[in-house]
């Protein structure tokens, strides 16, 4: 145990990897290796792009220096893909190499490890297990198979003897300080002779890290595509993610991620103790094309700005109340708390059972920031001009350890009335206060006479909250996200309250301050009929993001909010749904099958 948790502390350190696949496949810019196994194309037309693969443009040196900057700590990228088409010159019987194949006659994987030893940054290297080009293995595609392997051992143990050739040649080539392997679901762990090759790659490295995909030989887990909306049981684990819808380069692919999309993605993985792999596709020439170097520039602007509050950290508080991550130093006597919000000057924190000793926000000059801890409520004051363009990180030092003030000490407030909160000074944390309740299924204003529209609403009946104050006007414009409303979302879908209209037919997002980009609704299995500002009318539009056909994960929904339609405290969008409210909160698994 104690040499499991020495070998993977670096991993687990590191938060963020670029994931490369790179091979014949980016000719056409046509599916890696499943265009041809789900006859798409044949074979020989899809291999006959070894004649277009020319690495013309190929400079490792620059590739390392873009994943450096994007703050990645480790590459891993595809030395051979299921097609069998290797980026070393592998000297394994009839293995097919871009050496002596392909049009680029050179060793591809070679200059790429070089490079990134140079920057010090960890190599990972990605191995099919599968080859559906080796006349040896018994899959070829979806419709043909060469042989059963109970017919014809010999044949089945001549491809492992090439498998584990290859194997040895990665490790004595390239000692990888992990080993990303894929496909392993076509054959179980003794077919493929497991023990084996995890054997072969720890007498060149005995601390490689490997992953799941190596039946139950594994270090860490890894989630793909998936965004997890609940913390993976794993010690270890990894979300592989494209930075637009396909791994491989693919020129019509234009649903590029943005930055912002991606580094509020990498704070996901961060606060629920994972990693964030995320994968580039190369063209042809060797080239990277300019979206995916623009993106990655511009989120190594975020991770070198906020470096202290990602490499290193562990998984945040989960019994704490806060619309957003958060996340804990090694020690825990640090809270990072991840902040997608403008606008926002007072940021309440509940549950916090450790006293704070400092708040500051994390930047060049770690501005201090004004706090007000009372009992289980912890009250920010936010520095408008500190705030991060894409996510604002707020550090918190505590005296201890951090934890948690327990649900039932913190109470419900089940059987107050909505005077109780109506004492507050500021309009705003009235609202916010009122709005948490309803979160957490006590809605205040059942009994007060509020109607669906808000028109006859007597405000007089509740002490201390006058018809002209700004906190009465605001109940009324939002009637509707109020009246004969609950509980809707469970942590993990939304950072930020909800609500659930009393048929579950209208799913309701409370939105604080302004945005700093498009708002996220994470494993929603309903499919979207519209999508509207409450209290104004106005319709707005929505992408999917991340829906990919052959998996059963929801997509990501984001929903971009004008600028112009924010309510000045609180802005309430309507998600009206095709069926009642149905979520995914299923663990994120491999993907073993691509039609």
């Amino acid at each position: 145990m104690i040499h499991e948790e020495r070998k993977m502390e670096w991993f687990r350190d590191a938060k963020f990897g670029v994931f490369v696949h790179w091979g014949i496949y980016s000719v056409r810019g046509i599916s890696e290796s499943w265009s041809f196994y789900n006859n798409y194309i044949n074979h020989e037309n899809y291999m006959s792009q070894l004649n277009g693969f020319t690495a013309s443009a190929y400079d490792a040196t620059q590739w390392a220096a873009l994943i450096e900057a994007s703050g990645a700590k480790y590459s891993v990228i595809t030395s051979k893909h299921h097609d069998g088409v290797s980026l070393w010159p592998s000297s394994a019987p009839r293995a097919i190499t871009a050496v002596k194949d392909a049009a680029a006659k050179s060793d591809l994987l070679s200059p790429f490890v070089k490079a990134l030893r140079e920057k010090e940054l960890k190599v990972g290297i990605y191995y099919s297990l599968p080859d559906w080009s080796h006349p040896d293995y018994d899959v070829f595609t979806r419709y043909r198979k060469r042989y059963e392997l109970k017919d014809d051992a010999t044949r089945w143990n001549r491809f492992i003897r090439y498998q584990q050739q290859q194997l040895r040649e990665l490790g004595a080539a390239y000692h990888p300080d992990l080993m990303w392997f894929d496909g392993d679901w076509e054959h179980s762990d003794a077919e493929w002779r497991a023990p084996v090759i995890a054997s072969i790659l720890r007498e060149e490295n005995p601390d490689i890290v490997i992953n799941s995909r190596l039946g139950s030989y594994g270090d860490y887990d890894t989630p793909e595509q998936g965004v997890p909306i609940v913390r993976p049981q794993a010690s270890y684990w990894e979300l592989c993610y494209t930075i637009n819808d396909s791994w491989g380069y693919q020129p019509f692919d234009r649903k590029y991620k943005s930055a912002n999309m991606l580094i509020r993605t990498l704070v996901d993985c961060i606060a629920m103790g994972g990693n964030l792999l995320l994968d580039i596709g190369p063209k042809a020439d060797g080239s990277i094309p300019q979206e995916q170097v623009d993106v990655l520039k511009a989120i190594g602007k975020w991770t070198k700005k906020h470096q202290h509050a990602i490499y290193g950290t562990r998984a945040g508080l989960e019994g704490l109340d806060f619309n957003g991550r958060n996340a804990l130093s090694k020690d825990g006597k640090t809270l990072y708390l991840y902040w997608e919000k403008h606008g926002v000057k007072n940021m309440a924190i509940r549950g916090l059972a450790s006293r704070v000793l400092e708040a500051y926000v994390v930047s060049e000059s770690n501005r201090p920031i004004a706090f007000k801890q009372e009992g289980g409520r912890l009250l920010l004051e936010l520095p408008e001009h500190d705030e991060d363009e894409d996510v604002t990180v707020v550090a918190l030092q505590l005296e201890e350890a951090a934890r948690t003030v327990a649900a039932d000490a913190m109470g419900q407030w089940p059987d107050e009335p909505i005077e109780s909160i109506a004492s507050e000074e500021r309009a705003n944390l009235q609202i916010d206060e009122l709005i948490y309740r309803l979160n957490g299924g006590n809605n205040l204003l059942d009994q007060s006479g509020l109607t669906i529209d808000g028109l006859d609403f007597n405000i007089s009946q509740i002490s201390g909250i006058s018809e002209n104050s700004r906190f009465f006007e605001w109940i009324k414009k939002h009637a509707e996200a109020l009246y004969k409303t609950g509980r809707a979302l469970p942590k993990g879908h939304y950072n930020g309250y909800s609500a659930l209209s009393a048929d579950k037919m209208t799913l309701f997002l409370f939105v604080e301050g302004m945005p700093t980009g498009p708002i996220a609704l994470k494993g929603l299995k309903n499919t979207v009929q519209r999508v509207r500002i409450v209290g104004e009318g106005s319709m707005i539009d929505y992408g999917l993001y991340n829906k990919l056909y052959w998996s059963n994960v929801p997509g990501l929904v984001y929903i971009d909010i004008p600028k112009d339609r924010l309510d000045n405290s609180m802005t309430v969008i309507a998600i009206l749904l095709d069926k009642p409210l149905e979520l995914y909160r299923e663990s994120i698994q491999v993907i073993d099958d691509n039609k």
